[in-house]
């Protein structure tokens, strides 16, 4: 299953560097995951500062 960010993101962009697979991008000034990318290892939702990152 993957991730989703919500609204409550800062978009501090923490998250983005730990993506091994590269799924996490910026679109309209908010940081977004693919989910056609994502693995669901959970490595963004570990960094996020505000957890905003949870299981879709």
């Amino acid at each position: 299953m993957a991730y989703k960010i919500s609204d409550g993101c800062i978009n501090c962009g923490a998250c983005e560097g730990e993506c091994p697979a590269e799924a996490i991008s910026e679109v309209d000034s908010k940081r977004s995951i693919a989910e056609d990318k994502c693995v669901s290892c959970g490595s963004c939702a570990s960094v996020c500062p505000v957890e905003a990152i949870s299981e879709a």
